[in-house]
């Protein structure tokens, strides 16, 4: 009768133990990513002081040899324009090429149909501010904070790059750069608290154990096509009748 009381006690625990484990390991997942890549985020950028923010870092940035500004895409307004949270990245992204912190931007996000198309707003932007078609490469094919990642190394061919995306999103930037081989540094964006952020915070958290295992298992995304080295010209990469 002990025998099998103690069997049952052994089954019991174990069970618990188990189940606790399944609920906590997103958690330590979480924070794991958030220590590791957290090293890698350079600088925050206010809109009120950004330029000479950027001007007295100037040395920091140059030394990093970032072949290019990668800005992540995060939506549009019902017009086609970038929302807010885009927008302050674009802005922050501006800056700093302004600065010479990198001599290309590479502009990634979701163009995956003729009706959505982010990356054709961000170099829109970037257009009306006076920088050089050449040096404005698109990433048409960005529907994941992954995908930009990885194409980032297997389509543009970057080695080093400046990632401009708002805080939270960052740590899993750049553990993804990290976890496909190469160099990257964020600057963050947040220019104030954004509505919806709570939410954000914790489809995040989703996201960091998703890509914590894609970046074990590195599968290729659902595009990757031919290469656009980012030491070319951007114009390879736009739209044949944008050119």
């Amino acid at each position: 009768m002990n025998y099998k009381c103690r069997n049952k006690r052994k089954f019991w625990l174990t069970g618990i133990f188990i189940l606790t484990l399944i609920a906590v390991l997103p958690l330590i997942i979480n924070q794991y990513m958030i220590k590791t890549a957290g090293v890698a985020v350079i600088a925050e950028m206010k809109a009120d002081r950004e330029v000479n923010f950027v001007k007295a870092q100037n040395p920091v940035f140059s030394g990093l040899g970032a072949e290019c500004i990668l800005v992540l895409g995060a939506g549009l307004k019902p017009d086609g324009t970038p929302n807010h949270m885009l927008e302050d990245r674009l802005e922050t992204a501006f800056a700093l090429y302004k600065s010479g912190a990198a001599p290309k931007l590479l502009l990634s996000g979701d163009h995956g149909r003729n009706e959505y198309d982010e990356v054709n707003a961000m170099k829109r932007y970037m257009l009306e501010h006076g920088v050089p078609k050449k040096d404005i490469f698109l990433d048409h094919a960005g529907f994941s904070t992954y995908d930009s990642m990885y194409r980032a190394k297997a389509v543009f061919k970057v080695n080093s790059v400046i990632v401009v995306t708002q805080r939270y999103h960052q740590y899993r930037a750049l553990y993804l750069a990290e976890k496909l081989d190469y160099k990257a540094y964020g600057v963050c964006s947040d220019q104030g608290v954004y509505r919806g952020q709570g939410m954000r915070t914790i489809r995040e958290i989703l996201a960091r154990n998703k890509d914590f295992f894609k970046g074990i298992l590195k599968p290729a995304p659902a595009y990757t096509g031919a290469a656009v080295p980012i030491s070319g010209s951007g114009l390879e990469s736009w739209d044949q009748e944008e050119k």
